[in-house]
């Protein structure tokens, strides 16, 4: 980590502080009573009744957080909790910034989040593609930036999520042995989103021979704008209403959707009737799941993510190169247009298959509480 020699003059007060990955302090009092204190990343001076506290500056461990959208449940609730207090407890500054779904806005926030000191700006990116430039230029200035959850497609940046791949092949093989044979729909998620096909090449690594041998039928499969709930409602919807309701599995490749779907198989009276997958382990998923109207939610741990997230961040700041952060590993990336091969180097968090037979493993692990799990009627596990 680089170390500044900072000089606070008042009267006759000298300041020497820097910022380690201790998250040492050192506090003088001037003349006037005014109190300043640095460490963790941050100066605050207090004084005359006010309190002033700047997070940032040359020298700083900083990490900028730049969100796509917050609104999803899992970031407020598990992901960046978790991230801020590994943050923290390396003894930097964590400071956000939410895109709202806007590419454009994504790349001012790296922009800002740069300009307020980030020396390491973590990404979760709303276009992989359109963020390229942002990349750039932070890497350009040296300062690191780890991709989050979603690939970014150059070899200069850190690459912190689960085996998507694994993913899909876990929620596939729960799916294909309910329903080996019959008719699919595949809702996949954002097309400029590596995961979503990530999490369809562990699917098709499940299902592709059997659609090929006649077995199962997928009759419909389309990407879902900005993996939105609303949107995979309406086209499956205009699916069931193509195909006369003639389905007998829907994969969707992540929970929120899988919630569009099962209000529009609701609506239907195909709910539990009609097999269902997810992943990230959602409240309304997993309560799906206890109720018998879900067969599976694949579950990755955001807290794990978001902290592995935190710890790399932390060893980049203190001057780790991208190979020298513990637990990595290389993954290589084929773009499926042009066929170029990017090598990451990566974090690759393994996930769990959440069905009726073992929800109780996210109640042990204080995921959901029983009450919330069970209070739409589930009837297994904790729920029994």
């Amino acid at each position: 980590m680089k170390k500044r020699l900072w000089a606070f003059v008042a009267l006759i007060a000298l300041v020497v502080a820097a910022c380690g990955g201790d998250g040492g302090e050192s506090t003088t009092t001037a003349a006037g009573g005014a109190t300043t204190t640095e460490g963790g990343g941050a100066t605050t001076t207090e004084g005359d009744g006010a309190t002033t506290t700047v997070a940032g500056g040359d020298g700083d461990c900083v990490v900028g957080m730049s969100w796509n959208n917050y609104n999803e449940e899992r970031w407020a609730k598990h992901d960046e909790p978790a991230m801020k207090a590994a943050i923290e407890a390396g003894g930097c500054t964590y400071i956000p910034a939410d895109a709202g779904s806007s590419e454009e806005q994504q790349i001012t926030d790296v922009e800002n989040l740069i300009s307020q000191g980030a020396n390491v700006v973590i990404i979760l990116a709303q276009n992989t593609q359109a963020i390229l430039p942002a990349v750039q230029s932070a890497t350009d200035q040296g300062i690191p930036v780890i991709a989050y959850d979603r690939l970014i497609e150059d070899a200069n940046t850190f690459y912190v999520s689960f085996d998507n791949v694994l993913v899909g092949q876990l929620m596939a093989e729960v799916v294909f042995d309910l329903v080996p044979t019959g008719n699919y729909f595949i809702v996949k998620g954002n097309g400029a989103d590596a995961n979503s096909d990530f999490l369809r090449e562990g699917i098709g690594s499940v299902i592709d021979a059997a659609a090929e041998a006649g077995d199962i039928n997928i009759l419909e499969e389309d990407y879902t704008d900005n993996w939105d709930p609303g949107l995979a409602q309406t086209t499956v919807e205009q699916w069931l209403s193509a195909h006369d309701n003639d389905v007998q599995a829907i994969v969707s490749e992540n929970d929120g959707m899988a919630t569009g779907a099962a209000a529009a198989l609701d609506a239907q009276g195909l709910l539990g009737t009609v097999v269902l997958s997810g992943q990230d382990a959602d409240v309304a998923a997993l309560q799906r799941v206890a109720a018998g109207d879900q067969a599976v939610s694949v579950w990755k741990d955001a807290r794990a993510l978001g902290t592995a997230a935190g710890e790399a961040a932390v060893q980049l700041a203190g001057g780790a190169t991208l190979a020298d952060v513990e637990g990595t590993v290389e993954f290589v990336y084929t773009n499926k247009e042009s066929g170029a091969e990017t090598v990451l180097i990566s974090i690759l968090l393994t996930p769990i298959p959440i069905t009726q037979e073992n929800v109780q493993e996210v109640v042990d692990a204080e995921w959901i509480s029983a009450e919330e799990l069970c209070s739409t009627g589930g009837t297994v596990g904790p729920c029994a």
